[in-house]
């Protein structure tokens, strides 16, 4: 391997060698007039360690891949949604030379780069119009300026809601110029409290899908289609952000109904917004299907351009929402392909590991989450594997997750009932080879610390 200096300049190397000498002279600096205890100056060798070790953590490629097997299909942490093999070319093939990104090949002339990926959204949801931005959150913001600035939503008190990272609703909406006016109570909510909300300066309804928690027992809730009546009658259009982006009947895999963005056309709602890497199962972006004249004023509007999706973001989003039009969503988009697995294939792919592995492992049974702000409570019956926590050296489960972050590729599991779970349901196909050596070397250093300990 050569020398750092033959590999990154050497005035940055300086400042670091520099960075860590201070943090030693800090170290070593008297407190209050006293020389603080411990310290001897470290050595050339210790910086030069320290130095090194910084230098690897600096130029590590982030985020790092690394294996979910935690059984939570949509982990907001671990970068929500994997993308499909046909998306993920589509990014690198986007990524690696020039595009027609916007230019139109028949004409020669400037093209939009939503083209394309509107026809396919128009397609499958019913919607006249669409528009991709960079995210959901991006997109309602977008919606409430472009529509309601200086002017009155009027939104339920029981979905004027936290969604995940501080988005709130009404920040959203105070952050968009417009004002919140919310109606009915936490839990029950009817329509004529909206309509006995309505003033000369009302501009919209609003619906958020509370798609990261569940209310449940004495509730009410305003449909969609309600709404929307009530909207028609008064020249109000409704807004909905139903959150996941599901285009498929979750019912179909024994889960609760989440609302679909067809469903919301359908009603006539003015315009739905949702996730491209939640349910849908593709890039981070955030997706507007609706009447063509609200969508168009979006378009128009001066923040479109500030939030719009990028080239790989376009590229591998395209690729996604083929996989619906092909009808392929279950075998070729790796959430989906999670959801529609059968527990006893979960099982059997556990109890594969457990033979392979040995040392003491066993298979349990347990749930997968759907997670990511999707399906709230919901899981699936799943299988795990239960890897043996030793009780020597105070290596618990904690300790265990961790040498298993160590691992290369690092290998994130979760405890349960004090128990070490590695979920099948959430580790890709092609990952078995390497989760089982991560697992593995894990076990081995088990064995060795309780041979040196006996």
């Amino acid at each position: 391997m050569a020398p750092a200096s033959a590999v990154y300049q050497r005035t940055w190397l300086v400042e670091l060698v520099r960075q860590e000498l201070d943090r030693a002279r800090q170290r070593l600096r008297p407190s209050g007039g006293v020389p603080r205890q411990g310290g001897n100056a470290p050595s050339a060798g210790e910086v030069a360690q320290a130095v090194a070790s910084e230098l690897e953590s600096l130029t590590r490629v982030a985020p790092t891949p690394v294996i979910n097997a935690t059984g939570v299909i949509i982990h907001t942490n671990l970068g929500r949604a994997p993308l499909s093999r046909a998306a993920t070319q589509a990014a690198v093939q986007a990524a690696q030379g020039y595009t027609n990104l916007e230019l139109d090949l028949d004409n020669g002339r400037r093209g939009s780069r939503q083209a394309h990926l509107q026809a396919l959204l128009r397609q499958l949801t019913g919607a006249e119009a669409a528009l991709v931005v960079n995210n959901n959150a991006a997109a309602v913001l977008l919606g409430l300026c472009a529509l309601a600035a200086g002017k009155e939503v009027i939104v339920s008190r029981g979905e004027a809601v936290e969604i995940g990272g501080g988005f709130r609703i009404p920040d959203v909406l105070s952050q968009s110029g417009a004002t919140l006016v919310d109606v009915g109570t936490t839990n029950r909510t009817y329509v004529r409290d909206y309509e006995r909300a309505i003033t000369a300066n009302t501009g919209a309804f609003l619906k958020a899908h509370a798609s990261n928690f569940r209310v449940e027992g004495f509730t009410a809730a305003v449909e969609s289609k309600e709404l929307v009546e009530l909207g028609k009658q008064r020249g109000i259009p409704v807004l909905h952000d139903v959150g996941s982006g599901c285009l498929l009947p979750t019912e179909k895999y024994g889960l609760a109904h989440e609302p679909t963005p067809q469903e919301g056309i359908t009603a006539g709602v003015g315009l739905v917004f949702f996730s491209g890497d939640k349910l849908l199962g593709g890039p981070q972006a955030g997706i507007v299907v609706g009447q063509r004249e609200l969508v168009q004023r979006l378009e128009r509007h001066p923040l479109a351009r500030a939030v719009r999706i990028d080239k790989l973001s376009l590229a591998s989003l395209t690729a996604t929402l083929l996989h619906y039009l092909k009808g392929e969503a279950e075998t070729e988009i790796p959430i989906w392909r999670m959801i529609s697995t059968p527990a006893d294939q979960v099982r059997r792919r556990a109890r594969n590991w457990s033979r392979r592995l040995g040392g003491n492992t066993t298979v349990a049974q347990c749930q997968s989450a759907i997670g990511g702000g999707s399906l709230p409570g919901e899981t699936l019956p799943s299988w795990a594997l239960v890897i043996p926590t030793p009780t020597r050296r105070g290596d618990g489960p904690e300790a265990v997750l961790e040498q298993l972050r160590r691992c290369h590729p690092p290998v994130v599991a979760r405890i349960e009932a004090d128990r070490v779970l590695l979920d099948p349901r959430t580790v890709l196909p092609e990952e078995d080879a390497p989760l089982l050596r991560a697992v593995g070397a894990v076990l081995e250093g088990h064995n060795d610390t309780a041979g040196r300990s006996s």
